[in-house]
């Protein structure tokens, strides 16, 4: 009897050190959305990449690892974001990373969700506490960061976005849409387009309330097929996000990538666009 109440207490206390370490595992591969940490890392700033729609990790790639070989970062993980916003980050940055590069996937790459961006940084800051990040998107990676911020600008919680790179954006609409089609940038100077789209006019916040220590690279293609678009963005629809940050942003650049290369899925394999990145982020 007395060994019998010996192997019932051993068994009850395996299975409590089994539950313990479950919980230890599972608290790894799902971060809390929450920010629960006081976000003291301003020595290092990461850069968080967001692929478009249709898309996943790969269509990073070449710009993170042109970054790598450059000697303007020395470390690159990849985030994996689950269609419920469960992050998994796979690899580690060390403690002395220089410029650290996160590759998000999202296993949902056909949803415009921002909470995806959301979860990603929370996870992210969670662990590694950075008080200031930069943001590169494509696409539809980019009004996802234009959401994310549209609905975090007064976040404290949150790290404080430096420098904000859109390759390809389509603000104000994609070709197969009407504004997309037909817009026109009618104020250079502004950047206001003479039609707006349903997602532009959601955005139209952000004139007042962009964060003014941004600084912003807006880069896009022209094809120079006579349909002044990359193929599947018109030069006027990335053109318009001026318009959006216009007088907010601490700076705001655009340069407008041309020929063949230019088209829309290839301006993330470019390497002009590899220098630009390179030269606005890190240098």
């Amino acid at each position: 009897m007395k060994k019998r109440k010996i192997y019932l207490t051993s068994f009850f206390i395996a299975l409590f050190l089994l539950f313990l370490a479950g919980c230890s595992q599972k608290s790894q591969e799902v971060p809390d959305k929450k920010v629960t940490v006081s976000l003291n890392n301003t020595k290092t700033i990461p850069t968080f990449f967001f692929h478009g729609w249709g898309s996943s990790v790969n269509a990073e790639k070449h710009m993170a690892n042109a970054a790598k070989e450059a000697g303007a970062a020395n470390t690159i993980v990849q985030a994996d974001v689950s269609k419920n916003g469960t992050v998994k980050l796979n690899g580690t940055i060390p403690k002395n990373a220089k410029s650290p590069i996160i590759e998000v996937n999202l296993e949902d790459n056909q949803s415009g969700k921002t909470s995806y961006v959301k979860d990603v940084i929370t996870a992210v800051s969670n662990k590694y506490h950075y008080a200031k990040i930069n943001l590169v998107g494509h696409s539809m990676g980019n009004l996802q960061i234009a959401n994310y911020i549209n609905e975090n600008y007064n976040n404290k919680k949150l790290p404080q976005i430096n420098k904000v790179v859109s390759i390809a954006g389509h603000y104000n609409g994609y070709l197969g849409e009407e504004a997309g089609q037909k817009a026109k940038i009618k104020n250079k100077e502004t950047g206001q387009p003479d039609i707006y789209s349903d997602g532009f006019k959601q955005l139209l916040p952000l004139r007042m309330h962009y964060p003014r220590q941004i600084e912003v690279l807006n880069i896009y293609g022209n094809k120079e097929d006579g349909s002044k678009s990359d193929g599947s963005v018109s030069v006027a629809s990335a053109q318009s996000y001026k318009y959006l940050i216009n007088g907010r942003a601490k700076s705001y650049h655009e340069v407008e990538i041309k020929g063949k290369n230019a088209q829309h899925s290839k301006l993330h394999e470019n390497e002009e666009v590899d220098h630009l990145l390179i030269d606005f982020l890190w240098k």
